[in-house]
């Protein structure tokens, strides 16, 4: 792999052209809003893995339309008082797998609240929560970036980011986390879910997206052939008259749209190599953040997570609450 993008001098003072409706705050106001409707009920279920040094709970709570979803809460077992909380998103096609697969943050001190993604899971690890789209929503390419895509009403990740806002509420409900040190992250599309919930929730502390997915789609769809992305591009060659529709949509869930509304401190991780996320879509939100911010760098990086990215996030985290 090569150098594909934006030169590194470019990407650093990248921001493109926000196309944002101007229903876009009402938009999400009403769909949280609606959610809450229906009650939280998080239910914490102790669940035995044999593991001697961290406590594993079976979570389920109802996200968008009351609709109930899993994941998992991790806690070290020996604690002092409240802990602080990394709450976290899957990667696209992954789910909640086992809390064996979600170990490092409970081993750094923190409770970890892992959220299930509707309707994904089968890709890398098993998920367990069913995705229930509304009767009406059109004909997609297969996988979940064209789901319901028509309208904003019926999109998938409408349905995903109200689901991602309730795990953190659920999240604080617990009596061993304390409400005010949360903080959120994702690799992939958990970044782009990260980014979205920093958006929603300006009072969040703390936001690690990890090379960000679901970022100015557009310019996403115009430079990479690389899946997901490739997911719009083929559905737009079959609806060629769906073009301004589809965009349309799209923009009530970018992540440069969140980014301005986002006051965490945050640490994006971008590498210059990666054809799935580019550089110039992760840029575009990282530029356009409105909170205190440091990205990590890695030139000859893909679309990749590993330690060397959650050593430096653990010395972040340690940096803003010891």
């Amino acid at each position: 792999m090569a150098f594909f993008d934006l030169s590194f001098e470019e990407l650093q003072r990248y921001k493109p052209p926000r196309v944002e409706p101007a229903d876009f705050d009402a938009f999400w106001t009403k769909t949280i809003q609606e959610a809450r409707q229906h009650p939280l009920e998080a239910r914490f279920e102790p669940v035995d893995y044999g593991l001697e040094t961290i406590e594993c709970y079976d979570v389920t709570f109802n996200g968008f339309g009351g609709q109930p979803i899993k994941g998992w809460l991790n806690l070290p077992k020996e604690r002092k008082g409240k802990l602080a909380c990394v709450v976290e998103y899957i990667g696209y096609g992954g789910g909640r797998g086992f809390p064996l697969d979600w170990l490092i943050w409970a081993s750094a001190g923190y409770a970890h609240f892992i959220m299930d993604t509707r309707g994904q899971g089968s890709s890398w690890l098993k998920g367990d929560t069913p995705d229930v789209p509304p009767e009406d929503f059109s004909p997609q390419y297969p996988g979940f970036m064209t789901r319901g895509i028509l309208s904003p009403e019926t999109y998938y990740y409408r349905r995903v980011f109200t689901d991602a806002v309730r795990a953190l509420e659920a999240a604080q409900s617990h009596p061993e986390i304390d409400t005010e040190r949360i903080a959120i992250t994702g690799t992939s599309q958990g970044g782009g879910i990260t980014i979205a919930v920093a958006g929603l929730v300006p009072s969040i502390q703390v936001a690690m997206p990890e090379v960000p997915f679901l970022c100015a789609y557009r310019r996403a769809t115009e430079i990479t052939d690389a899946m997901p992305y490739a997911e719009i591009s083929s559905y737009l060659r079959c609806h060629r008259d769906k073009v301004d529709q589809v965009f349309q949509t799209l923009s009530y869930f970018d992540g440069v749209n969140f980014a301005v509304r986002a006051k965490a401190k945050a640490l994006f991780t971008v590498g210059l190599m990666d054809q799935t996320c580019p550089p110039s879509t992760v840029y575009a939100a990282y530029n356009y953040w409105a909170g205190e911010k440091q990205i990590l760098v890695y030139r000859y990086m893909e679309h990749q997570s590993g330690s060397y990215q959650k050593i430096e996030q653990i010395r972040f985290l340690k940096s803003v609450w010891g």
